[in-house]
């Protein structure tokens, strides 16, 4: 049961210090309402900052702005919400030793803290976990993958290895392939897409053809499988750029499914109810820091990519062996 409240105009005080300036901590501290509650006001064109809409929780005010809220649903009882099942128990690791580890991340749960300051992260989790056989051990973060994405991550335990593994992706070293299940049936059994990526106001990312404009974005990709209305394909990445598979495949009209950004309208699908997108990061390789040998760690398929297969019947096999492959690349 929720109680609306209409709150007047609030005025930015100039005691908040810099860094707890942005919307949505400042709507926490001002309000006095849990910081999920601040970012769906936000979210939900319920808060104006000097008389402008603002949809953005890590917005930076200044002392002396204006903040107009609407509406404050406040919660008079309010239960724990149940996690997933996927982001509960131990993280799998597929190797450790004393410069790295490699694991695999579940489905939602965030790779690393945000702003926001989750607990709940897999840095957070792996570093308690070897903090359990050395109470000074410390982990850094390499690379990323999306709250909904699954899938294999490297890991470092001091600042120099950490840096190492960081230009080896700079460099487009590491061997990173996953595996998507799309919407619809990809009529090629395999192309190449390469644009450049843009960032909107809301942080969503957009192909454009201006090199000035974006980041060069290059992916491949394969078939593995295709079903009655939809296909498994296998994808390799030159580039590394932020949501850069989701839109790239979505760019090619078959979104992932579960993609709640981008093509949502397509991305959905009767044997996909799951809360997460159908991305996974199946295999990672790179060459050890230290010993300067080659590295190479597979995750296998989660328990949704497994149901979904079972659920569906196949209609038609994929090109391998069979029909030619088509190169197809995309400029724009």
């Amino acid at each position: 049961m929720l109680v609306v409240m209409t709150i007047q105009t609030i005025e930015v005080p100039s005691n908040i210090p810099p860094p707890a300036r942005q919307l949505a901590s400042v709507l926490k501290n001002l309000l006095g309402i849990p910081t999920s509650h601040c970012i769906w006001l936000i979210e939900n064109n319920c808060v104006a900052v000097n008389q402008k809409p603002c949809r953005k929780a890590h917005w930076t005010l200044e002392p002396g702005d204006l903040i107009q809220v609407d509406r404050i649903p406040m919660p008079i009882a309010q239960s724990t919400p149940k996690k997933s099942p996927s982001a509960r128990g131990s993280i799998e690791f597929l190797y450790d030793d004393p410069d790295l580890c490699v694991v695999v991340k579940p489905s939602n749960l965030l790779t690393v803290p945000t702003q926001y300051r989750e607990s709940q992260t897999l840095l957070g989790r792996v570093q308690r976990r070897i903090q359990d056989q050395n109470s000074k051990a410390k982990i850094f973060c390499v690379h990323r993958l999306d709250r909904d994405v699954s899938g294999v991550l490297v890991m470092a335990k001091s600042l120099a290895v950490a840096e190492q593994l960081r230009n080896q992706f700079a460099a487009r070293k590491p061997d990173r392939q996953y595996i998507a299940i799309l919407a619809g049936l990809v009529p090629n059994d395999s192309g190449t897409i390469r644009n450049y990526l843009a960032t909107d106001e809301n942080l969503n990312r957009y192909s454009v053809e201006d090199p000035s404009q974006g980041e060069l974005a290059i992916t491949h990709y394969r078939v593995r499988q295709r079903w009655q209305d939809a296909t498994l394909v296998e994808v390799r990445l030159e580039t590394g750029r932020r949501n850069q598979i989701r839109v790239h495949l979505a760019d090619l009209g078959h979104p992932i499914l579960g993609d709640p950004r981008y093509r949502r309208d397509l991305a959905t699908h009767r044997a996909w109810p799951y809360r997460r997108i159908a991305l996974h990061a199946e295999s990672l390789g790179f060459e050890h820091p230290s010993t300067r040998q080659p590295m190479r760690f597979v995750a296998q398929w989660p328990q949704e990519f497994r149901d979904f297969q079972r659920s569906i019947s196949k209609t038609r096999p994929s090109g391998h062996g069979g029909r030619k492959e088509n190169h197809q690349e995309s400029e724009g």
